[in-house]
This record gives C-alpha cells, structure tokens and sequence, in this order.
C-alpha cells in the first residue's frame, strides 16, 4: 500500500481531534479544583495554599509531559520501552526525593519563604498541600509514557476516553467535599487534583500496557536499544524544560516594574489564560509529525498549514471585535480598567497563536531527527529575547501595563521558531530518528 492510499485528510483528523479535545478539557479540571476550594469558610486563604503549591508542582510537571513525547520519538518495541522506563525511573526518583526534601525538612521553608515569597501565617499550609501534590508525579509519568505508547499506535481517542473518566471522579469527589461540608484546607484541592490524575493514569496504563504487550521484542534495524540512547535524547529536553520555566517568573517581576503593578500583572494573567485556552487545541501538532511525516510529508505540511492559522483567527476574532470585550465581561466576569487592559493585552498577544502552531510543527521533525539539542537552544534564544525585550520596553514604556509581557513573550516565541527554522535548513536531512529507512513508506503502527 503506497503511503498516499495509507493516509488520508480523515485518517489525520480522526488523529488529532481526540488529543485536542482531552487537551482542552484539562482546563476544566481547574475549574472543579477552585470552584470546590471556593465553597470554604475561608476560600482566600484555602485557595492561595493550593495555588501556590501547585506553581512548584509545575515544575516536575512540564519535563514529565516531555516523556510522552520521548515515547512517541523512540519507543517501537519492547526493548526500546525498558530502556524508556530505565530513565523515567531515575527522573521520578530525583523528582520524589526533591518532594521529601522539601516537606520533611528545612529545605520547604526556604523555598518557599524566599522563592515563592509565602507569608508566615500560610507557610506550613502551602507545604501540607504539597505534602499529597508531590505524588501526582507518579501517576503523571505512568500516564505519559503509556499515552506515549497509545498516540504512536493511533488510539488517540483513550487519551479523551482518560480525560472524561478523570473529570468525572474528580466532580463526584468534588460533591461528596462539598455535601459533607469537609472544604477546610488546600489539601482538598491537592486530593481531588491526585484522585483525577489517579485515574487517568490508570485508563493510560490498561490501554497502553495492552498495546505494549504486543509489540516485537526487538523491532529490526529500531536504533533505540539501551538507556544511553533514550537519555542522549531527553537529556535536551530536560534542560530546555528548564530554561522555559524562568520566562513566566522573570516576566511577573519585571511586570512588578510597570506604572500599575497589580493592573499589569492581572490584565497578564487574564490575556495570557485566554490565549492558551484558544491554543490549547493545537499543541499536538508535533505529534502528527511524529507519526505521519515519514508516511506523506506533504499532507502532513498541508494539514499543519490548514489547521495552524485557526488558532490565530480565533484570537482575532476576539480581540479585534466587540466579541472581545462580550468575553472578558460575561464571561470571565473582568469589568472597569481591567477589562481595557485585559483587551489591550490580548491584541498585544496577536502574534503568539500565529507562531506557535508553527514551532510546534517544527519542534516535531526535531523529534523526529533526534536533534533534541537545538530544543535546548532555541528555548534559550526564546529566553533571552524575552528578558531584552522586558527591560527595553518597561524602560521606554512602563505604561503600556500587561502589554509589555505579551509582546516580549511573542518576540520570544519568534526568536524560538527562527533558531529551529535555521537549524532544519542548514541540515535538510531526512527524520529518520522514529523507523528505518525501509520503513519510510508505511504507516507508523508501532
């Protein structure tokens, strides 16, 4: 079968919508968590606990979610898989001993008090809730390795299947909080949030170890044998991982610079949530990529161009028309001079969803070379754009609020997509890091 009769626009789709969809219903698992955490007899202080231990929970969570796409790159048999699992220990591992550290001793404290700048008064809640949230990284790397092994097979819909069932026992958990009047603390928050994860974990991990188990041993000519050849590549990733999460906190604190700080920091926050619920849809993109690029570049390239400028389109739509401020007022419940600045933000922001679909796409054929070191480069040129762009507009135009953030994050995400972009130019070799050569004209089935 030729790889034109293999692959069809139909056949990408019914790839992809279920990725975008279990994608987009992760923002509703917020929802639940704050609107439950809302009903206490002391919400501001409930919810800044859980929030706060769940911003150093982010920091596990991105370089885990890079596991799933590490999975869908390398693993095609199980001896590729063993070498995966070797590395995801040794991750979970340091991750879990970085969890005890901080709640068993005076490391918590520290980080905490100094980095996250936490009040005395909320110290030991803000580590309680931590002290359940540093488990669900166990149950996000079992569900991203598995998801790893259910994407490369084109069972995309488990991962929606895995999202409804998580939503709908972290609502029924969320009721029995609820009726049972038991909402004092953070840690609420921090169960419900592991219960979901729980059972997500566990659809990924029934449907994705079915899936392994009938895997080849040893796949043919599959380079992908030992530790060595899974860390080589995730190692980049990792770091880059890393350097990402400084953009967010350098970009609060310069905003802290501006002539209205909590103006320009709220409007920030308000835009940028908008904008990632618009992009939320398409950040699996690479994953096509990964899995069909060898099978018909060109429809691939065809469909990244067609579904890449929706994103953009719907940002216009909101941020250039009265459909603009209709949102942010009924929706989002923002008025007065935070809705201006909220709207003015997000027509600042108009670039990034032009982008990002497009760095997506191109970060996937970096996956699919193994050429995981220019991720690491890249994501510092985005870094280091971002931080110039900061100081030179809060310098000149410290007015100009939540909007210095939004066109310093656009820039950034620019200088991103020009580093890889240079980087697939200069190269033009082939992916050939997923299948053998010989394989190049069959569908990727695992």
């Amino acid at each position: 079968m030729s790889s034109s009769e293999s692959l069809s626009w139909r056949r990408l789709f019914s790839f992809f919508v279920p990725l975008g969809i279990s994608a987009s219903l992760v923002t509703i698992s917020h929802v639940i968590i704050n609107s439950t955490l809302a009903r206490s007899a002391h919400p501001e202080t409930v919810i800044a606990s859980y929030a706060i231990a769940g911003s150093l929970l982010t920091l596990t969570e991105r370089p885990s979610t890079l596991l799933r796409q590490t999975c869908s790159a390398l693993v095609r048999d199980r001896l590729s898989f063993q070498a995966l699992t070797f590395v995801t220990k040794i991750f979970l591992a340091c991750v879990l001993l970085i969890g005890f550290l901080i709640v068993y001793s005076p490391v918590g404290t520290g980080v905490f008090k100094y980095l996250f700048g936490v009040s005395p008064d909320l110290l030991n809640k803000v580590i309680d809730v931590y002290e359940i949230l540093m488990y669900v990284s166990i149950f996000s790397v079992i569900r991203n390795i598995y998801q790893g092994i259910i994407i490369t097979n084109n069972r995309t819909k488990w991962l929606t299947i895995g999202m409804v069932f998580r939503l709908a026992g972290m609502y029924g958990l969320s009721l029995y909080f609820i009726y049972t009047d038991s909402i004092d603390s953070g840690r609420v928050g921090a169960i419900i949030f592991a219960t979901g994860m729980m059972i997500e974990a566990l659809v990924s991990f029934l449907e994705g170890n079915s899936i392994k188990r009938k895997m080849p041993a040893k796949l043919e000519d599959h380079p992908v044998e030992s530790k060595g050849d899974v860390f080589r590549f995730y190692k980049p990733l990792l770091l880059s991982s890393f350097v990402a999460l400084f953009i967010g906190p350098v970009i609060n604190i310069v905003l802290g610079k501006t002539t209205g700080i909590a103006l320009a920091i709220s409007s920030f926050a308000i835009a940028s949530s908008l904008m990632q619920l618009m992009l939320s849809f398409f950040t699996y993109i690479h994953q096509i990529v990964l899995n069909f690029y060898l099978v018909d570049a060109k429809l691939v390239r065809k469909f990244a161009l067609v579904t890449g400028f929706i994103p953009f389109a719907m940002m216009v739509s909101i941020a250039y028309t009265p459909l603009g401020p209709w949102v942010l007022e009924n929706v989002m419940s923002v008025q007065g001079e935070l809705l201006q600045q909220s709207l003015w933000t997000l027509r600042a922001f108009v670039l990034f969803p032009l982008i990002f679909p497009f760095l997506d796409f191109s970060n996937g054929l970096i996956l699919l070379r193994g050429q995981t070191k220019t991720m690491f480069r890249s994501q510092t040129a985005n870094a280091i754009c971002t931080v110039i762009v900061l100081l030179i507009l809060v310098s000149i135009f410290p007015a100009w609020n939540g909007m210095i953030g939004a066109v310093a994050q656009s820039l950034g995400l620019l200088a991103e997509l020009i580093i890889v972009w240079l980087v697939i130019r200069r190269t033009k070799q082939e992916p050939t890091m997923s299948v053998p050569k010989d394989r190049k004209s069959t569908p990727l089935k695992g």
